[in-house]
């Protein structure tokens, strides 16, 4: 697969690999736009030639990205440089694309990407901590690329919606602004939540016209919840529907109507706005705990590692609630995403602050509020 698929793209992209290890590779870049249009072209053609094969059987890549000097001997190359860009790789998803604060900050106006701001990092190693973010929204983007197609993007960490065109129920195509500025006012709404990961307008108006399947947006938008609706106008008046619905099930969470006058049309799109933000943010917010809760592990080290932790992180002893947070901390390792482990290590967090029992109580805070957000 390398050969075939990364190998040709990285030479396409005007850069030479500095050497393979096996299971992955390293290569150089002069620029560093280059370096991440290739990766992103990398990961679609992955996604394209892996879409068919059973889940079990898939070989995926991680990507990280760093700018920085390194040093050049006899065909290979060194440094900081290099080894920020491993650790920001082994902390990416399968499939994604991670990059460091130096890359975000040249990259950042010069690329159609959305970049998610995953805050510091400790890595291995490195004296200081990591900024990183994530090409959030690779496959998207990647589609201004000659020959590309969309691939299924994996879900972001935190909770993520795309919002819809609303349809336009009037049967009048001088309306069809206001159906798209309904939905372009919830957008902004909801992007005020800051727990919620929300597509931008340019990439949700793609299926604009066209019969979609929500199962098959939130794959290729890589978002867990989709909102739709329509809009239908009879004289003075408008009745505006909303129904928000679990991309990966297809369950419908919540809906509703909201009928109003159109004496003040942004008057109207701003008080419709403002209730269904204020009402899928309390719907989002349950649909989560429930998920997050009913979370367990398939891996039985980080179950071990957890029931070892849970009487430490109740002990309300200062070295017990560290211990118990370094199993946890390996327990994560094994699988990031278990549910009772992320919490209950923001729990061990918590004590270290309100007992006093950190140094750095802002890098404690920092960490802890992460670890109860999902990571």
């Amino acid at each position: 697969m390398r050969r075939e698929l990364a190998d040709p793209k990285i030479t396409e992209h005007r850069r030479r690999i500095v050497k393979a290890t096996g299971d992955g590779l390293l290569a150089g870049f002069a620029s560093v736009v280059d370096a991440v249009r290739c990766a992103v072209d990398v990961q679609r053609v992955m996604a394209e030639s892996i879409a068919e094969v059973p889940a079990e059987r898939r070989i995926e890549f991680r990507i990280g990205i760093n700018l920085g000097d390194i040093i050049v001997e006899d065909q290979d190359i060194f440094g900081d440089g290099v080894n920020i860009a491993a650790r920001i790789e082994a902390l990416a998803d399968a499939g994604g694309v991670l990059v460091s604060s130096s890359v975000y900050e040249n990259v950042r106006d010069r690329l159609p990407f959305a970049f998610e701001d995953l805050g510091e990092r400790q890595v291995k190693n490195i004296a200081r901590p990591v900024r990183v973010y994530r090409v959030s929204n690779a496959g998207t983007a990647a589609q201004g690329m000659p020959g590309s197609t969309q691939p299924v993007l994996s879900l972001p960490d935190k909770p993520s919606i795309a919002v819809l065109p609303f349809q336009n129920m009037s049967g009048d195509p001088d309306q069809e602004y206001f159906a798209d500025g309904m939905a372009e006012e919830i957008i902004t709404a909801l992007s005020r939540i800051r727990w919620l990961f929300v597509i931008a307008r340019n990439s949700s108006f793609t299926y604009k016209g066209k019969a979609v399947d929500v199962k098959q947006v939130g794959r290729e938008l890589g978002v867990r919840y989709v909102l739709e609706g329509s809009v239908r106008k009879a004289g003075g008046r408008v009745r505006i529907t909303a129904q928000l619905i679990d991309a990966l099930t297809g369950t419908h969470l919540w809906a509703d109507r909201f009928d109003g006058s159109l004496e003040d049309v942004f008057d109207l799109q701003d008080k419709v706005a403002i209730r269904v933000a204020g009402v899928i943010e309390p719907t989002l917010q349950a649909a989560e705990i429930r998920r997050s809760s009913e979370r367990p592990t398939s891996d039985l080290t980080a179950y071990d590692l957890y029931l070892r932790a849970s009487p430490n992180a109740f002990s309300w002893e200062k070295d017990r609630v560290v211990e118990a947070r370094e199993l946890l901390s390996q327990a994560l390792h094994h699988d990031r995403a278990y549910g009772p482990a992320l919490a209950l290590k923001a729990w061990c967090y918590l004590l270290l602050d309100v007992n006093d029992w950190t140094e750095n109580r802002e890098t404690n805070r920092r960490d802890g509020i992460a670890l109860a957000r999902g990571g």
